[in-house]
């Protein structure tokens, strides 16, 4: 089954869209960094075929990590333990809650199709979370040059008298 392709410029556009939707409830602070991993989007789009446009798509993927954490934090601390005291204000804050919480949900679908496009344009970014520590010492090439003149006595290959001589390097 092949991924489906979808558009960088529509992922911002969409995201876009949701966090200006959930700007009537949540504070600056969440506009300020959805608003900046986006800008961080924008420039991956702008510079598509430049060799920093695969840089921008990964901080883009690693922003929008964070950005998902940082909202649950957001709705942890800002979600009214208060009844509402106006009617229109429980609708402005149910629309502005679905929005953030739409946003929250596509953000991790948003994370996997924008690492397919990091793959696409070719970066190589493995993840392994336990990386394989070999100690095999079989491919071990040695930069120092092997001296027949040298022996465990003498690893430096100094003169045997006491006399400073000079070195070749």
């Amino acid at each position: 089954m092949e991924i489906p392709a979808i558009n960088l410029k529509a992922i911002i556009l969409v995201h876009w869209l949701l966090t200006i939707g959930c700007m009537a409830w949540l504070p600056s602070s969440f506009a300020w960094g959805n608003f900046s991993v986006l800008a961080i989007g924008v420039w991956a789009v702008a510079q598509r075929d430049s060799i920093d446009a695969m840089l921008m798509l990964l901080q883009f993927l690693m922003g929008m990590v964070v950005t998902i954490l940082t909202d649950i934090i957001h709705f942890g601390i800002f979600y009214p333990l208060t009844n509402l005291a106006t009617e229109r204000a429980k609708d402005l804050f149910h629309f502005s809650a679905g929005m953030a919480i739409l946003s929250l949900l596509l953000k991790p679908a948003t994370c996997f199709f924008v690492y397919q496009m990091y793959r696409e344009r070719g970066g190589d970014y493995n993840v392994n979370f336990f990386p394989s520590v070999s100690r095999n010492r079989d491919a071990y090439e040695s930069i120092d040059p092997q001296n027949e003149s040298s022996s465990p006595a003498n690893p430096f290959n100094q003169a045997q008298d006491n006399k400073p001589s000079v070195r070749s390097y």
